[in-house]
C-alpha cells in the first residue's frame, strides 16, 4: 500500500496517475502553448534559410572559384584563316585546369589582339570548362614591295603580315614607310577606297611619294596623275571616262581642267 493512499477516519482513497503534458494540461492551455511554438518557427524560418542559403552559396563560390572542379579543359580558336589555332593558343596563354570563372577574358582578349594580323577577337566562357576565342583577321588591301618581299596593309594601313610574292589580284603601294599614322599611307587608302571596279581592274600600283603626289600606275604603261587624296571620288569617275581616250598619261589633279597626252 502506498503512503497517502489512507485518510482521516480510515476511509481509503484510490490515487489515479495521469501525464503532464497531456491529460492534466488543459487543452486551451495546450493549444496557445502549440501556436507559441508555431510563432517562434515562422520567426526563425527566414533566418534558417538565409543561413541556408549563405551555406549553400560559400560551397558553390567555393568550388567555382577555389577548385578545379570547374576549371578550364579546353581552348577552343574559330575564324582563323592564315593564323593557325596553335599561334592563337600561344599567344592566349590560358593556363589549364585553372577555374573557368577566374580566366580574365579581357587579358587573354588582349593578348590574342597583339598578334599582328589579328583586327578582333572576342574571348567568352562556355560552362562548364572551355574558353572560346573568336578571331576576325585582318584584310589585306594592298602590298607594299620591300626589297624581295612584300608587307601586306589593311585598310587602316596597318602592316600585318610579309609574304614573299605579291598576292593576286592585290594592288601595289609603293610607300616609304607604311603605317596607320603615316600620312602618305592615309592618302594612298584613300585613292584606293575611291576607285570604280574599272579603275580597279586596271590597277598596277598607286605611288604616293607625298601626300600631293600621288599617282596610279595601270596596266600597258599607263599613268594617272592624281595629285593629292582630295575629292578622289570625282577624279575616279573622271580617270575612268578617260580610260576609253588614246593617251599613255591622264591628268586628273585638277579634276575639272583634266588633260590626256
Amino acid at each position: 500500500m502506498w503512503p497517502g493512499n489512507t485518510v482521516a477516519g480510515g476511509g481509503a482513497r484510490n490515487w489515479r496517475l495521469v501525464r503532464a503534458d497531456t491529460d492534466a494540461v488543459p487543452s486551451s492551455a495546450r493549444r496557445f502553448m502549440a501556436r507559441a511554438r508555431q510563432r517562434r518557427l515562422r520567426a526563425a524560418m527566414p533566418w534558417l534559410i538565409g543561413a541556408g542559403v549563405l551555406l549553400a552559396g560559400g560551397a558553390l563560390a567555393w568550388v567555382v572559384y577555389g577548385t578545379a572542379v570547374l576549371g578550364v579543359r579546353e581552348v577552343r580558336v574559330v575564324g582563323t584563316e592564315s593564323l593557325t589555332v596553335d599561334q592563337v593558343l600561344a599567344a592566349a596563354a590560358v593556363t589549364p585546369d585553372r577555374p573557368l570563372a577566374r580566366v580574365d577574358l579581357d587579358e587573354v582578349g588582349d593578348r590574342v589582339r597583339d598578334l599582328p594580323a589579328v583586327d578582333r577577337a572576342v574571348v567568352a566562357r562556355s560552362w562548364p570548362s572551355t574558353v572560346v576565342i573568336e578571331v576576325v583577321e585582318r584584310v589585306a588591301v594592298a602590298a607594299v614591295p620591300s626589297g624581295t618581299a612584300f608587307t601586306l596593309i589593311d585598310d587602316d594601313g596597318v602592316p600585318f603580315r610579309t609574304v614573299g610574292a605579291q598576292p593576286a589580284g592585290l594592288p601595289l603601294a609603293r610607300l616609304a614607310t607604311p603605317g596607320g599614322a603615316d600620312g602618305n599611307t592615309r592618302s594612298a587608302l584613300t585613292v584606293l577606297a575611291s576607285l570604280t571596279d574599272e579603275l580597279r581592274e586596271q590597277l598596277v600600283a598607286v605611288s604616293v611619294e607625298s601626300p600631293v603626289k600621288i599617282r596610279l600606275e595601270l596596266r600597258k604603261g599607263r599613268v594617272v596623275i592624281w595629285g593629292d587624296d582630295t575629292k578622289s571620288d570625282r577624279k575616279s569617275t573622271v580617270a575612268t571616262m578617260l580610260l576609253r581616250e588614246k593617251g599613255d598619261e591622264i591628268d586628273v589633279s585638277a579634276p575639272r581642267v583634266v588633260s590626256i597626252r
